[in-house]
């Protein structure tokens, strides 16, 4: 891209790991991004120079509508005055949501308001991370960079079982319209077969359209008609996964808008690796076992007691003891014992726990596990800002964190979302080994 570029996508994650997620695909099309936690003003930028994306970590997954509206209003507004070509909301891969919790609807009625009422696309599927929306209909393998089953979203074993926003609806039309009044088209796969200037004969008079993604290859085709949609004065707003990265992504490197792919130094081994956890999701449950199998001792919190009181400092000194003596550690909730409790109590715990031992140990990489607490975690560990190292499993890359906290700033950071990796996914974070830079 030029030494002085233009924005060219501003996105904002509805927690900590899926924002990741679309960093990394965004850094993999050879853009500068940058992922901030809270929305950045223009001398925050300066210390970026060249910059492409900005996306902020947002933690609106875990929030009440009408607490969105506020957030999101504010954020919106200060994004735009960037002046991207595109804003996207991203949200996680499931399109996990519910009319009170992390409502979809609700974004789409605030994105209405901030941008001018235009179409609204939402894309359904990821490929890379097994997520398939054919039909309208959505459908996710069993363990993001595995080679778990496929199950329609509303028979899938653990989406179905979420403690917050369990799935009991596959048709994201239908899923998203339970959480707002405006309506949603769909450009199905029969109907993107046809050049994309005849796409829009699938649209009569609704508010947004879905777009249906069921193979790698039609996000090229889907990047193009994003990117016809957008203009110079005003910003095309989406909603979806990190699709809308690696759509965009085609487009930068097709029109010269893009880097030559960067070719990614692997980070080696790390050890003692610290791994904090506040998954319920029965694919982190698995992940924790082959780590228990293979070495890592186990901290279990008693998650009422944590939401009640707080961190006791016998928590902390059990967990730097092992770190100190060389051990791996893995601290969590348990699979069901953090369910329906404040994901805001949870995870500012398991980062405080996180803070304490990177300032007391020294340590290179920590991982943070749970979609809905990874937000709050991130802000305990008092990190501002993060950059992509390097991808080690599709969905969830390592990164660098900034920080005013001399301890933290430069730590190296995993933020893994419940559904992502194979079991051995803690053994892949403390060997260091890139399994996806392809």
């Amino acid at each position: 891209m030029p030494a002085q570029p233009q924005i060219q996508l501003a996105f904002y994650g509805d927690d900590f790991t899926g924002s990741t997620d679309a960093l990394e695909f965004a850094c993999r099309a050879g853009a500068k991004a940058i992922l901030f936690i809270e929305p950045p003003n223009v001398s925050a930028l300066t210390r970026f120079p060249g910059i492409n994306v900005i996306g902020v970590a947002g933690k609106t997954r875990s929030l009440g509508p009408d607490e969105m509206e506020q957030v999101l209003t504010e954020a919106f507004s200060q994004l735009k005055q960037f002046g991207p070509r595109h804003i996207h909301y991203k949200v996680c891969s499931t399109f996990d949501s519910s009319p009170l919790v992390g409502s979809i609807g609700r974004v789409m009625d605030v994105g209405a308001a901030v941008f001018a009422g235009k179409l609204i696309p939402v894309l359904g599927g990821t490929p890379s991370l097994g997520r398939y929306c054919v039909f309208g209909n959505l459908f996710a393998r069993m363990g993001i960079g595995s080679n778990g089953a496929i199950y329609r979203l509303d028979r899938h074993p653990s989406m179905t079982k979420h403690p917050v926003t369990p799935a009991d609806e596959s048709d994201l039309r239908l899923h998203i319209q339970k959480q707002t009044s405006k309506r949603l088209a769909l450009i199905d796969i029969v109907q993107m077969q046809k050049p994309i200037t005849e796409w829009d004969q699938a649209i009569q008079d609704e508010d947004a359209v879905l777009v249906d993604t069921s193979e790698e290859q039609q996000l090229g085709k889907i990047g193009d008609w994003l990117d016809a949609k957008a203009n110079e004065n005003e910003p095309l707003f989406s909603i979806g996964s990190s699709a809308v990265e690696v759509a965009l992504g085609t487009v930068w490197n097709k029109t010269g808008d893009g880097k030559v792919l960067p070719e990614w130094i692997e980070p080696g081994k790390a050890e003692p690796l610290l791994v904090v956890s506040g998954s319920c999701s029965p694919v982190t449950a698995g992940q924790i076992n082959w780590s228990k199998e293979n070495g890592f001792k186990e901290v279990i919190l008693n998650a009422i007691a944590v939401c009640d009181d707080g961190v006791t400092e016998s928590i902390i000194e059990a967990v730097n003891s092992l770190l100190k003596s060389g051990k791996n550690v893995v601290v969590h909730t348990g699979s069901k014992d953090g369910a329906n409790l404040s994901s805001e109590k949870l995870g500012t715990a398991l980062g405080s726990i996180a803070r304490s031992a990177v300032e007391t140990c020294s340590l290179k990489r920590v991982v943070i596990a749970g979609g809905d607490t990874s937000s709050y975690a991130a802000r305990a560990m008092q990190i501002e800002a993060v950059e992509m190292i390097a991808p080690l499993v599709a969905g969830a890359p390592l990164c660098k964190a900034y920080s005013q906290n001399r301890a933290i700033d430069g730590l190296e950071v995993n933020f893994k979302g419940g559904q992502v990796g194979a079991p051995d996914y803690f053994g892949v974070l403390r060997e260091g080994r890139m399994m996806n830079n392809e």
